[in-house]
């Protein structure tokens, strides 16, 4: 069983607490782009993205995470104004909508690198903000954050999306994610974010091979050391076709597969495209693992 007492229990939000450890935390996967590797384009008309956003919430998610700059290997960056243009119209909807749910609505989410997009997010009324370049990319996104008093998910990476992939090589692999990820920390720290606002993310497929992206779901409790939530994203990512070359479509039960390993070794979120198939593996998972009657 997964070692409760050395979890963190809650994240504070700006208005409340998440409650953490009592069960696996589903966060459903939102791209109102036209590039990204996964479903790029499908969600790009504000309609169909809410209309997605209220169908992941129906199957169980606990998160919905907003992305509007494809950060996948190679992506060239989105200008400011675009990625205000497709992210903000999707955010105040969903904040309105989820604003009157009668039972448990799930917290928005929005991925951006950019200190402007989490501002203006933050005042629509998001939830959290995703930074998958770990406070490398906006010298003024950490300040930002403590101002809205926002959670922010600080992730591992090398490089940016265009460079990432080039020549990731590691001596030590999770001590030299655990050393960036307390380094990020502390800096946000300073910045004035509280610390129990803060998830980290090994950063699967940011600057990893192959063999890096397995060493993190092998060994993830490493990172519990820094006593923060971990969240694990590795939905449908190219690691996982394996030797036979799986397209993305084709990659959902190596998705769960992954998903079920991240939750057995400590995360306390997966980050999924499949909401519904997550929400079940975590349901499993969670009761072997977090149930005491399941140990008996």
């Amino acid at each position: 069983m997964i070692n409760a007492s050395t979890r963190p229990r809650a994240l504070a939000l700006a208005r409340g607490r998440l409650a953490l450890g009592r069960r696996t935390l589903v966060m459903g996967v939102l791209n109102v782009t036209p590039d990204s590797f996964s479903d790029g384009g499908r969600f790009l008309d504000p309609r169909a993205a809410v209309e997605r956003a209220h169908a992941m919430a129906r199957e169980g998610a606990d998160l919905i995470d907003i992305g509007g700059e494809s950060t996948r290997p190679g992506a060239v960056p989105v200008p400011l104004s675009e990625e205000v243009r497709r992210v903000m119209p999707v955010v105040e909807a969903l904040a309105g909508a989820f604003r009157d749910m009668k039972e448990s609505r799930p917290l928005l989410s929005v991925d951006t690198r950019k200190a402007e997009v989490a501002r203006r997010a933050a005042e629509a009324g998001a939830d959290l903000i995703n930074d998958v370049s770990g406070l490398t990319h906006d010298p003024a996104m950490a300040a930002t954050v403590a101002d809205s008093g926002l959670p922010i998910v600080i992730q591992h990476t090398r490089g940016t999306p265009e460079t990432m992939q080039r020549t990731p090589r590691y001596s030590h692999l999770l001590p030299e994610i655990a050393a960036f990820l307390r380094g990020r920390i502390d800096l946000a720290v300073r910045a004035g974010v509280r610390e129990d606002r803060i998830i980290v993310d090994p950063g699967i497929g940011f600057g990893k091979r192959r063999r890096d992206n397995l060493g993190i779901l092998r060994h993830l409790r490493v990172l519990a050391s820094l006593g923060r939530p971990i969240l694990v994203g590795a939905s449908r990512k190219s690691f996982l076709k394996g030797q036979g070359d799986l397209p993305t479509a084709e990659r959902l039960e190596a998705s769960l597969a992954a998903e079920a390993l991240a939750i057995a070794e400590g995360a306390d979120i997966i980050r999924v495209h499949d909401v519904r198939e997550g929400v079940r593996v975590a349901s499993l998972c969670d009761a072997v693992l977090r149930d005491p009657v399941a140990v008996r």
